[in-house]
């Protein structure tokens, strides 16, 4: 894991460039300001450096991302390169959105079940591979070993059971249900992940439409909102424009009725500047 100080200049990195992305400037030129303006005294200069060098030679962030894996997560990789690909909705703006409130988040907590409902939801919410997006969430250094070992689970049995199961099956308060039915010496064949708050909330949740467990998980652990995608309200462009078509569809209907009538008349259309005749007599 990384200091503190690297995650906060990581937010600040995502947070400008989302905000600076629209200003008709290159991300070339973004990265080449934001270097000089994160903090000297972290290692995130010298990776946004190499990510510099490596965008003016490939034109993406991903394969640079990728290379430094002792500085940026496989998590926040996969989030680019999902971003950077040609098909799907998944665009450079929300990611940047994305990876700017888990690092806020990994800067202020290291809680790996906030941490795994904000990342799974984001597979959710943007549908993302889920293959390759649990398999980038195992490797991310904030799990242990058992949390690496259960999404590795999660990942083989995600659409075959529900992920409401999954978590339900991991909690304490299933250890505690079987405790009231099997007797006080009843405990877990495997790793304990989740408490009985979480229990509580996946258990109600069961069979449910997953984005109700998400909610439900956010407003009581407290981890970020996933940033959804801006839908553009189109009415407000549409009504300037269907008002110029109008009015070219009434000049069209006038010169059709003046041609029916009497024909056009295109003198009214010409310059009323004439030009005044020159009398060479006079001047000379």
């Amino acid at each position: 894991m990384l200091p503190r100080e690297e995650f906060v200049e990581q937010a600040y990195l995502f947070r400008i460039l989302s905000e600076r992305i629209h200003q008709d400037i290159t991300l070339q030129d973004l990265l080449e300001q934001c270097r000089f303006e994160v903090l000297a005294t972290t290692k995130l200069p010298l990776a946004i450096g190499f990510l510099l060098t490596d965008l003016k030679h490939s034109g993406i962030m991903a394969p640079g991302m990728k290379r430094l894996q002792h500085y940026f997560t496989p998590f926040q990789t996969f989030v680019i390169e999902q971003s950077e690909q040609d098909v799907g909705q998944f665009d450079f703006q929300s990611a940047l959105k994305v990876l700017r409130f888990e690092a806020e988040y990994r800067a202020n907590t290291d809680s790996m079940q906030g941490m795994f409902f904000y990342q799974f939801e984001v597979l959710c919410r943007n549908r993302l591979n889920y293959d390759r997006g649990l398999k980038a969430m195992s490797l991310d250094p904030i799990y242990s070993k058992d949390w690496h070992d259960w999404l590795l689970i999660v990942r083989k049995q995600l659409g075959i059971v529900d992920i409401a199961d999954l978590i339900y099956g991991r909690s304490e308060d299933f250890v505690a249900y079987r405790k009231r039915h099997l007797g006080e010496d009843a405990e877990a064949d495997y790793p304990i992940l989740f408490g009985e708050r979480e229990g509580k909330i996946a258990f109600a949740n069961r069979r449910k439409e997953p984005l109700f467990l998400f909610a439900a998980m956010q407003r009581h652990l407290g981890y970020p909102a996933v940033p959804r995608r801006e839908v553009r309200d189109t009415a407000i462009e549409m009504i300037p424009q269907m008002h110029r078509r109008i009015e070219r569809l009434e000049t069209r209907l006038k010169f059709m009725e003046d041609e029916q009538r009497q024909g056009i008349d295109i003198t009214k259309f010409y310059s009323a500047n004439k030009p005044v005749p020159i009398d060479l007599d006079e001047m000379l």
